[in-house]
C-alpha cells in the first residue's frame, strides 16, 4: 500500500485546492491571502464594477503579483495579447521558418 501525502488549502470551511507539496500549497494560500486583500483596495476604487468581477480581479492580480509588482515599479511592459487576426498572421512565419 502506498502512502501520499496531500497538503489540503481550505478556506472558511471549504477545500480550495490540494497539492502534493507544502511549498505548493503555502504559495496558492498566500495568493489567495493578497486576492482577499485586494478585494477591498479595488472596491474602494468605486469603479460601479459588481462584487464579482471585484474578486476575479483581485485573484487575477495576486496570481500575477510578481508581473503586477514589475509594472508598478515600472521595470517591465505589459505584452499585449496578440488578437486571433495577428496570430493567425504570425503563424504561416513560423512555417515557413521551419
Amino acid at each position: 500500500m502506498a502512502v501520499i501525502t496531500q497538503f489540503v488549502v481550505v478556506r472558511e470551511g471549504v477545500e480550495k485546492m490540494t497539492f502534493t507539496s507544502k511549498k505548493e500549497a503555502d504559495a496558492y494560500d498566500k495568493m489567495l491571502d493578497i486576492a482577499d486583500n485586494l478585494i477591498p483596495f479595488i472596491q474602494k476604487a468605486q469603479l460601479g464594477i459588481d462584487e464579482t468581477v471585484s474578486e476575479q480581479l483581485a485573484f487575477y492580480f495576486a496570481n500575477n503579483k510578481d508581473e503586477l509588482t514589475n509594472l508598478l515599479k515600472g521595470v517591465v511592459q505589459v505584452n499585449s495579447t496578440p488578437s486571433k487576426q495577428n496570430a493567425a498572421k504570425k503563424a504561416p512565419k513560423k512555417d515557413d521558418a521551419a
